[in-house]
């Protein structure tokens, strides 16, 4: 079964989970903080926990902001600039919640219009065949299934990516390595901070357009511009 045609940069079939792949061993770690996150699965017995340091946060500009934004699509569409490392949530006109992502590291950027085709809470995470193939190469073991929660790579929520009705393999997912947002880390997936995972999850629906800009960021001007911040927004705004 072919993929979708999406423009892709590399011929590496990725889910693109995490770049910082898991190491034959995982710090121990006594908890996680789950800050604004539900309650996360309990631990799958035999993996140690990852601890999440909170004062290791991406850059305050990869923050969660609400932004003027200028953009012809409707609202409720996903526009993804792994260029910029920013993700928006157009809510109106004029008007969109900009987060910053973690994006794929070279060789594995791509470009394409696709859809929200599914959505889960505390995913579990199955990486391909061609992915533990790869990391087996370098000398790291990542395992064939892990269950979701706090030592899952795909974070608190997930929301998969389709074309045409079929899984790109792609996802917008969270992370357990939060400093790693507004950096070329993953294998083509986007990620988030946990709790902005969570808040875009709990409103983009099944169906919900994504336009997910490359790397060199052709034809972004054409999509949208961002005016900054967006101040009474951020006043008044959830």
């Amino acid at each position: 079964m072919t993929l979708p045609k999406i423009s892709i940069r590399s011929s590496i079939l990725a889910a693109g989970a995490f770049a910082l792949l898991l190491a034959p061993s995982l710090p121990a770690a006594s908890a996680m903080p789950i800050g604004s996150m539900g309650a996360a699965p309990q631990a799958q017995a035999g993996l140690p926990v990852v601890q999440v340091a909170q004062s290791k946060k991406p850059k305050p500009e990869f923050w969660r902001k609400k932004v003027r934004l200028q953009t012809n699509e409707k609202p409720g569409t996903i526009i993804v600039d792994t260029n910029t490392k920013y993700l928006y949530y157009v809510e109106g006109k004029n008007r969109a919640t900009r987060y910053g992502v973690g994006v794929g590291r070279e060789g594995f950027g791509w470009s394409g219009t696709v859809n929200v085709g599914r959505k889960a809470e505390w995913p579990d995470w199955r990486p391909p065949a061609t992915m533990i193939a790869r990391e087996r190469r370098k000398g790291r073991n990542i395992p064939a299934f892990v269950k979701g929660g706090p030592n899952n790579p795909l974070g608190a929520r997930a929301l998969y990516l389709y074309k045409g009705g079929r899984d790109t393999i792609f996802r917008i997912h969270g992370t357990n390595q939060p400093w790693t947002i507004g950096q070329n880390m993953s294998s083509g997936c986007i990620r988030m901070m946990n709790e902005d995972v969570e808040h875009l999850y709990n409103r983009a629906g099944i169906g919900s357009k994504v336009i997910v800009i490359g790397p060199t960021g052709k034809g972004a001007d054409g999509i949208y511009t961002d005016r900054g911040m967006d101040f009474f927004g951020s006043m008044f705004g959830g």
